[in-house]
Parts: C-alpha cells; structure tokens; sequence
C-alpha cells in the first residue's frame, strides 16, 4: 500500500504546482514559515475561543475536543466545481424521487431494479410514512454528499448523508477564521462565498412550509439538548438564521398544531427543522421512552400541519446497502447515467460477495451498514492479525449488517506541518439544500483531511481534521 501513487490536488502526478493552486503557491513562499507557524496557532486559539468543539461518545478522558484546523485551503477549479454540481443536483434529484416511491407506489421494486428485501427488511424504513406527501414534495431538505478523489477528473461519491447531515458549521466557521487571518489571500483569488449559507437555508426551509399559510411561516430547530456531540452546530445555526433553538420539552402540540413555549403563551411552529433522529422524535409513535421528541408531533405532520426537515424515514436513501443500487436508482428516476460514480461495493448479504470479502478482507474497507463517524468499520490494509480475526467473527455472524469496498487511491491535499507542506488525505462534504424552488448547492463544502501520515480515515471522531474549501470564480 505504501507504493501507491496517490493523485496530489496541488502538485498533480508529475510534482508541478497545478492552476488553481498556482496564487497560492506564489504567496506561501513568500511568507515566512515562523510567522505561518503564529498564525496556525492563533487558529487554534480562535477556535478555541469560539467554542467549537465536539463530543466524543465511548472516550472517558475527552467529552469534548476541539477540532484540529488546518491553515492550507483546498483548491477547486470553477470548471470542476460545474462538473461535481451537476452530478449532485442529479444525485439529490434521484434520492427524492427514490423516496417518494418507496413511500408510494414502490414502482422501482415492481420494475425490478431493487429487491423487495431492501426496503421490507430495512430498520430505516418508516412504514409510518407509507402514502405520505411531504409539504412540497421534498423528503431531504438538506443532504450532505461525501465525495473522495483519486485523479485529475475522477470524483466518486463515498455515501450519502440524507437523515441529519452535520458539518456546514465547521465549513463557515473555518472560512470565517481565513477570513480573519489571510484577508489578502481572498483578495488575490476569487475564491466564492460560502457565508450565505444560513440565509439560503432559512430561505429554503421556509418555502418547505405547508401550504396555505397567508403568513411568515415560523422555523424552529430541535436539538437533543447540550450533550449531543454536534450541539455546537445546532446553537450556531439557529443563531445564524435567527430561529428558535428548541428541546422536546420546548414543545406541545395543541389544536393539531405543533408549538413552542414563548414568553407570550405558545406559538405554533410551521418547519421544524430537526437535529433528532426518527425512533426519539415521538415516543407516542417510534420510541415510547424518548424524552427528546414531542408526545404527538406525527399526527400534526400526517395531517399536514407541519414541515419537518428531514422528514421521517429519510434513512433508508442513505443506508450503504442501499447505496450500492445508487447507480440503478439514478437511472431508473432520471433516465440519465449517473454523472457521480459509486464506489464498487460488495452486499455482504450476498453469499458469493460474503466469501470474496472473506477471502479479500486484508485488501478492503468494510462498514456497517447503518454506522457513521468512522465507527464499526474495518480498514484491511492497516488492519492487525488479531483485527481482521475479530471482524471476520463478525462478519460470518451478520453478513447483512455489513458492505465491503476497495481501498481507494484518496488524493492528497497538503497540510502545514513543523517541516513545511506534507500531503495528506482527505474528502469533500458539499452541503445541498432542497426546496419546491430548486436546489441550492453551496459552492465548496466541508474538507476533512487525515492528520496521520497514510491514514485514510478522516472521520474528527477518530483523529482527522477540518480546512476551508475554496471554489474557485473561473
């Protein structure tokens, strides 16, 4: 693994600095590294500051960390920033309408491109929201899209993130501490804006409203409360958008409406834009012993009373079983190739997948097929004896709980290191909101980078960190 060549988004294949990094470039080498070095640590200091932080579940010693950030922006291309947007808006498309089928008419089973067992077999599936509509029709009001590199024009989408996406604050946070730092940078590259994010989401959610209002619909976001680990993003949001920051016990249905507790009695809620997952959103529906979500607020929904972002049952377009008929789901909703591709992906369920996984799993990355954060998953390659012992235990215990893919070739971006620039790992999160009026992608996203020398996993949660992301106004 070690002998790879990995594609370098600044240096290419042939260790010339590439176009988009080419100002950059100019202007790192004549800073001085000592004053470099001053202001990574007053990034630090900055963040620290603001309070962004993290929680890590299952670690004693650290319930909350601070995301390491690095000082060296990611460069995209305008013209490859067009390229990537394209096949996000198509893949977003695919997703709704793969939604509103499974919830309907299942016409993609009927036509045989997805097996039954896929979504009657799917902890993800809400059978609750079977001939549901949501207002306006959107199902993901906000998607995040994983995407990895491996060359020049090869981009391939490593999951979808369709339930509650977290991130954009990170993304904001980390252009607003650039901003701060390097004003002349952005004034030397036309690098475009990312800070109308809450605006355009505030926008986006509010024309999610049920119909019929005559008025200002009243957006509200609900958090699970301070010790979720992505508290910080919640606060910072609804801040941003000027919205109500709110808890399960903030809340009431009343007259077959949802509302808050103000200062002046109850206030109906019309878009509920919820952090929480589905099984703690109504304990009279899912989960009997939640105490995060509100007693009855599914009625209020089903009667069409009530926006909730992402609704209910989102889950089952962003399970990894599932996305490895992503190539199919594209197809059969856009009748266009997919302009994204997957990453090829192994069914565990499958028997004959189950044995090449088993006879391979020293070369491949296997997942759960619902984890996230890094969590449960195998990557062979780094993998101990008594690693790889462990998961094939579990692997021929539950062959349906997992996927297995390749190791890919991840491009490398470089980091600000005591010794100068090192390359370093790293994905993409662009952030994608949806609404009746379109679909608004935010132009860079969310860069994690794998601090480690030759580590793959980006994941904060298990040492990776964070940088701004440029986009470039060709």
């Amino acid at each position: 693994m070690n002998d790879q060549v990995y594609f370098d988004e600044m240096l290419g294949t042939e260790g010339k600095v590439r176009r988009p990094y080419q100002p950059f470039n100019t202007w790192f080498e004549g800073e001085d590294p000592k004053h470099l070095r001053a202001k990574q640590r007053e990034a630090e200091d900055l963040f620290r500051l603001t309070g962004i932080t993290f929680n890590v579940y299952g670690r004693a010693e650290a319930e909350e960390r601070l995301i390491p950030f690095d000082i060296i922006p990611r460069i995209i291309s305008g013209r490859e920033w067009q390229k990537l947007s394209r096949g996000i808006e198509q893949r977003v498309r695919a997703i709704n309408a793969f939604l509103y089928d499974i919830y309907h008419g299942q016409e993609i089973v009927k036509a045989g491109r997805l097996p039954e067992e896929m979504i009657s077999r799917n902890d993800a599936f809400l059978p609750e929201m079977i001939g549901m509509r949501p207002p306006g029709g959107v199902y993901t009001h906000i998607v995040g899209i994983d995407l990895v590199r491996t060359g020049p024009d090869e981009f391939y989408v490593l999951e979808d993130n369709a339930r509650t996406p977290s991130g954009v604050s990170y993304m904001l946070e980390n252009r607003e501490t650039m901003l701060q730092m390097f004003p002349e940078l952005f004034s030397e590259n036309r690098v475009q804006p990312v800070s109308t994010y809450p605006g355009d989401l505030y926008n986006s959610l509010a024309a999610c409203a049920p119909e019929g209002l005559g008025r200002k619909p009243t957006v509200g976001l609900l958090t699970p409360g301070i010790y979720n680990s992505a508290y910080f993003e919640h606060s910072f949001l609804a801040d941003e958008m000027g919205v109500e920051l709110v808890e399960g016990h903030d809340l009431r249905v009343e007259d077959g409406r949802l509302c808050m507790r103000t200062t002046l009695g109850y206030k109906p809620i019309d878009v509920l834009y919820r952090r929480v997952d589905d099984d703690f959103l109504d304990p009279l529906t899912f989960n009997p012993d939640s105490a995060l979500g509100v007693p009855g607020i599914m009625d209020v929904y089903r009667a069409g009373n009530l926006t909730i972002a992402n609704a209910p049952g989102t889950g089952i377009a962003d399970d990894k079983a599932i996305y490895s008929y992503m190539p199919e789901i594209v197809e059969f909703y856009t009748g266009e190739r997919p302009l994204l591709e997957n990453v090829p992906t192994w069914r565990c369920s499958d028997k004959e997948s189950l044995a090449y996984v088993l006879d391979n799993l020293k070369e491949l990355v296997v997942k759960e097929v619902h984890g996230s954060g890094g969590y449960g998953m195998l990557i062979g390659p780094t993998a101990t004896k008594k690693e790889l012992a462990e998961f094939r235990k579990k692997l021929e215990a539950r062959p349906g709980n997992y996927i297995a893919q390749p190791t890919l070739s991840l491009s490398t971006v470089p980091i600000f290191t005591k010794s100068g620039l090192a390359p370093r790992h790293v994905d993409l999160r662009p952030f994608v909101m949806v609404s009746p009026k379109g679909i608004n992608i935010t132009p860079g996203g969310l860069t994690r980078v794998a601090l480690k020398k030759g580590s793959l996993v980006v994941n904060s949660s298990q040492g990776g960190g964070t940088k701004d992301t440029w986009v470039l106004e060709d």
